[in-house]
């Protein structure tokens, strides 16, 4: 099969026209087959339920089958068998497969639409697989392992014109829409200035790949897990759950979060693609750790340039041990929760709590107890399933589609690939899929993918 080819050879410092051809020859060949209105069922009646295959049902998958459990649920696939259990035993009709693969190979005309819950590594090609037969997308976040696949994912979804959204929930919040409203009402004034954090981290115990080589559990099938991913063999390091901490699997807390905490800003600040990133990591200066796992803690700076009447926008990253100043602010007696943000413009700032954490709030208290609400101008969600079962059935797109999800997820990947080179600035052409002043990182834009996988 064919795979995204890894430029070669010395690489050029400026954009040129041959290298901007190269990256959109990558991209057209894997979009380039018949789109999903000649080869699909056609759009099913608003009122008919969707036949609807889930593909990763254990941890998260659960929620995903949760989320179209009014639909009609046809087929199951997980590698791990006994992850698999709870939701086999809740729709024992659906066909059960290990490889998904084979389920599009003996169902693809069964199928209306597909959810996506499987580890990061393998959203791409299993998401592509769907895109390709025509068939309507949920992929929980990120959208994909590495740059070249969120570019391709996204411009497929777009020329197949199929239905797609990003498993980023908190889109759906009433929340995220009052943000972007008092954002719009000008109760801050010019924001330049963001400081987000998450206060986890998938560091794991071990920094290193383990040297023991127990056998996989009969449950899985371990090269199906594996997917693109080079071969290496099992260990409970790395399955159920714990993936999310190792470069070839995951992609850090950067790539879990920023999808969901960046989101109200990326939103509300129409932010688009960042010029350039650096990170600055603990523990972190052993390039043998680094091309394995995930660091302790984390600091990523971005710049955004100004965007129409939008002022430039530095926006930083905090994770794990790493976290930002306390803002003058914030009352003494007063917590800043684990996850969150604040935005600084010139007439004050918002600290906006993700996750259980509470919504937007004009800082300090006192002022935001005084601060006269702005009226509703963006519609309310149904709800994130919902909204993309609306949009599978030729309703509205749903808000956090492959359009807005995918440029929102580039901004993780260039995150995680800034941490690869700590302490280097990487500035980033997004028009051309390129890092202009590190060839090396450039290189990792478009990793090889292991034969028998392809987008």
């Amino acid at each position: 099969m064919n795979h995204p080819v890894t430029a070669s050879g010395r690489l050029e410092r400026q954009v040129s026209r041959r290298r901007f051809l190269q990256t959109s020859s990558a991209v057209a060949a894997a979009v380039a087959v018949v789109p999903a209105t000649v080869l699909g069922r056609g759009a099913p009646a608003p009122n008919s339920r969707l036949d609807v295959a889930c593909i990763g049902v254990g941890g998260r998958g659960a929620a995903s089958v949760g989320g179209v459990g009014a639909e009609n649920i046809v087929a199951l696939c997980d590698v791990d068998v006994s992850r698999a259990a709870a939701a086999r035993a809740k729709h024992p009709r659906a066909k059960f497969f290990q490889d998904f693969r084979e389920l599009f190979d003996r169902m693809e005309k069964e199928i209306d639409a597909v959810t996506v819950a499987t580890p990061d590594h393998t959203h791409s090609v299993a998401t592509m697989a769907a895109i390709r037969r025509g068939k309507h997308v949920f992929c929980e976040k990120p959208l994909a392992h590495s740059m070249l696949e969120v570019r391709t994912v996204t411009e497929a979804a777009r020329v197949h014109g199929v239905a797609t959204q990003l498993g980023n929930q908190g889109h759906s919040s009433d929340s995220i829409r009052e943000f972007c409203e008092i954002i719009q009402d000008g109760a801050i004034g010019t924001v330049r200035e963001v400081h987000a954090f998450v206060g986890n981290a998938y560091c794991p115990a071990s920094r290193v790949r383990p040297l023991e080589q127990p056998p996989a559990p009969p449950s899985l099938d371990w090269e199906l897990w594996l997917g693109p991913a080079p071969v290496r063999p099992y260990h409970p390091a790395y399955h159920p759950g714990k993936w999310r901490g190792w470069v070839d699997f995951g992609t850090g807390i950067a790539g879990d979060w920023t999808c969901h905490v960046l989101d109200p800003i990326f939103w509300a600040l129409d932010l688009g693609a960042p010029t350039s990133a650096v990170a600055t990591a603990v523990d972190y200066s052993d390039p043998r750790i680094r091309a394995e796992t995930f660091p302790p803690g984390c600091i990523i700076r971005y710049e955004f340039p100004a965007k129409g009447e939008r002022a430039a926008v530095t926006v930083n990253w905090y994770e794990g041990n790493c976290q930002p100043p306390r803002p003058p602010e914030l009352e003494p007696n007063r917590k800043l929760p684990n996850i969150g943000a604040l935005i600084r413009g010139d007439k004050g700032i918002i600290l906006h709590g993700s996750h259980g954490a509470g919504g937007a709030q004009i800082l300090p208290a006192s002022r935001w107890n005084d601060y006269r609400r702005p009226p509703r101008t963006i519609p309310r969600s149904r709800g994130h399933h919902a909204d993309w079962i609306l949009a599978c059935k030729g309703g509205a797109p749903a808000s956090a589609n492959f359009d807005y999800g995918g440029p929102l997820t580039e901004i993780a990947m260039l995150g995680v690939l800034a941490q690869r080179f700590n302490g280097d600035r990487l500035l980033w052409d997004s028009r051309a899929m390129r890092i202009t002043n590190h060839p090396e990182a450039d290189r990792l834009l478009r990793p090889q993918l292991r034969d028998g996988w392809s987008l």
